[in-house]
């Protein structure tokens, strides 16, 4: 569980890297602070108030106030592990999945209304959802099936930045001018993390060193691998040629799909779940990018539509001779996805309201969208005073000063003279 615990909050550097490599270069470093960011301020908010709210009994619909603060959060057991871990490894979870919904607003919210929600998303939107499915809520009751956080993570994270990109509105020029990632490799390296990663989020999520944490470090194996097959194809004959953003995407979208099923499915369907789950994703992508939805990295296409996907194809595929806890539709159950439907549902309505209510509310006290001037300088310069890149005119005004590097000692540049 300690490694667990490290490998999911190595995911959101790598969440970063996924996103930075996606924008223009003169958003990279605000796109990957939006991720950064969360380590600290909603990892903070989860220690003194989510945790209590999401895995303390209270009521059906939320937690109470006794582990607030970390009060009676010791060394004393939680299952099988320290309650000081369990916090930890919860929190990592709530780190992350507010991290996800930086995607769809990048390029042009302002990063201090950006921080203000996602700490107190962490709180009103994150932990109430939490505690309904896996801290005894009322879907933990109805028996809703989310091994690690298709419902809780995934959908609830798109739907929440689906309300971002109505609140915060399209990118200065969008529609008009080419918007292009500006470094794929780092899109490469940070769909590889995240998979690597995972591994800790799927299989950690046994909470115990078990036969169920092998299937689910296993089938976190497969299901990318049957959407990266698949994603490829339909790749391929749309454009001819398979790309590297596209394989990176589908790796994502297939641990996204897993996610919710990784305990309750046989390895066998996990692949075909991967696969199966490419396909919505894959159009989706394609419809959005026709739409005036600016929607900047596609989070509801990947998240959204990828963790609905693999929350209902739970209710089909999971095998209580594997796990213990219900049959899906394909063993017999057909109830099972019913109730799947119902958590999906009741996220997507929660989120999507209380996470626009909490927007428009920062909205009066903090612009929500930088200026056109911003934007269009980029939001690096405007947020931070800072750039990923020297771009060839400051590298001549470098040159310039410091004169021939032949025959001059070396020149290093202090952040921000330049």
């Amino acid at each position: 569980m300690l490694i667990s615990t490290a490998l999911v909050l190595l995911m959101t550097p790598a969440l970063a890297f996924f996103y930075g490599g996606l924008v223009r270069s003169k958003n990279a470093l605000n796109t990957m602070m939006m991720s950064f960011i969360s380590l600290g301020f909603v990892g903070a908010a989860w220690a003194l108030l989510g945790y209590s709210l999401a895995f303390t009994e209270g009521s059906n619909w939320l937690g109470d106030l006794s582990n607030a603060f970390l009060n009676g959060v010791g060394l004393e057991a939680k299952g099988t592990i320290p309650h000081a871990l369990f916090m930890c490894f919860q929190g990592t979870f709530c780190i992350i999945t507010a991290a996800l919904i930086s995607g769809a607003i990048v390029e042009r919210m302002r990063f201090s209304a950006y921080v203000v929600f996602i700490t107190l998303w962490a709180v009103v939107v994150y932990s109430p959802i939490a505690h309904w499915v896996w801290g005894g809520g009322w879907l933990a009751d109805m028996g809703a099936l989310d091994f690690a956080g298709g419902t809780v993570v995934h959908v609830n994270a798109a739907v929440a930045a689906l309300a971002a990109v109505i609140a915060v509105g399209k990118r200065h020029g969008y529609g008009q001018t080419s918007i292009v990632p500006h470094n794929v490799p780092f899109v490469l390296l940070g769909s590889g993390l995240l998979w690597f990663g995972w591994f800790g989020f799927n299989a950690g999520s046994a909470l115990a060193a078990s036969p169920i944490a092998g299937l689910a470090f296993t089938t976190t194996m497969l299901a990318p691998a049957g959407t990266l097959i698949v994603w490829t194809i339909l790749d391929a004959m749309r454009s001819g040629k398979p790309t590297a953003v596209g394989a990176a995407t589908a790796i994502v979208v297939g641990l996204v799909a897993v996610t919710p099923a990784a305990g309750f499915v046989s390895p066998v369907n996990a692949l075909i779940l991967g696969g199966i789950a490419a396909i919505p994703s894959y159009f989706a992508i394609q419809f959005r990018a026709k739409t005036s939805l600016d929607d900047s990295l596609d989070v509801i296409a990947a998240h959204g539509v990828g963790g609905t996907v693999g929350a209902l194809l739970t209710g089909v595929f999971a095998e209580k001779s594997l796990n213990t806890v219900a049959d899906g539709l394909l063993y017999g159950n057909p109830g099972q996805l019913l109730i799947q439907a119902t958590a999906v549902l009741a996220a997507i309505v929660y989120s999507g309201v209380a996470s626009f209510v909490l927007l428009k509310l920062i909205g009066l006290v903090i612009p929500l969208t930088a200026s056109a001037s911003e934007q269009v300088e980029g939001i690096d310069i405007s947020a931070h005073g800072e750039e990923a890149y020297m771009h060839a005119s400051g590298a001549a005004m470098v040159e310039a000063a410091a004169g021939s590097m032949s025959e001059q000692p070396a020149f290093k540049p202090v952040r921000g003279e330049v």
